[in-house]
């Protein structure tokens, strides 16, 4: 197991899964602190680095496109404080970072986890039921309905229209954007019965954001409807043309199981290539070796 405590939060990693917890400090982002513990299994992983600096330095996930409905609904858009798979790291504990990432990196090598975008969620998204205000109202949502309330701030002319209640079923795609300089920011449900191009400020559908402390929050009402529409990617792979299916051999022999002596020694075979071809460092190829001998 390895595992790194810092005050902007604690990572441990038991070969399975990465268990990420944000510090208590008051620095600490709020979405961060809102979102809470997650449990990120290791094939939802893609990658992960570590970045020095002068007097911090920042360990850094990279998930699996389609894997996790937050990143999905914000599409990059999160500041790295905000980001729920980055760490601060205090100079004193690079060595436990660099140890981290050796250790994830040798998983992934080990459990041939593959880097390309997932077909259905990973992960499960923010808990429900679940309610935000901020901006120029307050979205709730239960897992089957999304109420929108409006405050003073709310423009008159979508005021009047009073409390909006969607149902899940109604809404086509949900969009989050934070607000940039001067331009305002917003959470958008994109309804199929009622499709409009108004600005936030006006659209029934929408709150709008302007950049105050608990704008992020409203990322996770995104997160939490993102995760329980159609993934974005499922449809494409149920489009994709199938191989015709060869016929079957009689009587097939079992297949030998993963850990066998003859499927070790490839994959020992395998690692020294990659070795040769530079694509693992001595280090690496030590430490991937290593974890292979030990299951002969």
């Amino acid at each position: 197991m390895a595992e790194i405590i810092q005050r902007d939060g604690t990572w441990t990693f038991d070969g399975e899964t990465l268990r990420l917890v944000p510090g208590r400090d008051k620095n600490v982002n709020l979405l961060r602190k809102a979102l809470g513990e997650v449990t990120v299994p290791l094939q939802a992983l893609a990658g992960v680095s570590f970045e020095h600096g002068k007097k911090t330095g920042r360990l850094r996930l990279r998930l699996r496109d389609g894997a996790d409905p937050l990143l999905q609904a914000t599409g990059g858009k999160l500041t790295d404080g905000a980001d729920p798979y980055q760490l601060t790291v205090e100079s004193d504990r690079y060595g436990v970072a660099e140890y981290i990432v050796d250790e994830i990196r040798n998983a992934l090598l080990l459990e041939r986890v593959p880097s390309s975008a997932c077909t259905a969620y990973v992960l499960p998204g923010p808990s429900v039921p679940l309610s935000v205000s901020a901006g120029d109202g307050t979205a709730s949502f239960d897992g089957e309905h999304i109420r929108l309330e409006w405050n003073w701030k709310t423009e008159d002319a979508k005021a009047s229209a009073g409390t909006r209640l969607l149902a899940l079923s109604d809404i086509a795609a949900v969009e989050w954007q934070p607000a940039v300089g001067l331009e305002n920011g917003c959470l958008r449900f994109v309804v199929r019965s009622s499709p409009t191009k108004a600005p936030p400020k006006y659209d029934p559908n929408s709150i709008e954001l302007w950049g105050f402390k608990k704008d992020p929050l409203m990322a996770l009402v995104a997160a939490a409807v993102q995760a329980r529409l159609p993934h974005p990617g499922a449809g494409s792979a149920a489009q994709k043309e199938l191989p015709p299916r060869p016929a079957p051999a009689p009587d097939p022999a079992p297949a030998p199981p993963e850990d066998d002596h003859d499927a070790l020694l490839r994959r020992l075979r395998e690692l020294g290539e990659l070795h040769r071809a530079g694509v693992l460092t001595d280090d690496e190829f030590a430490a991937a070796k290593q974890a292979v001998l030990k299951r002969l």
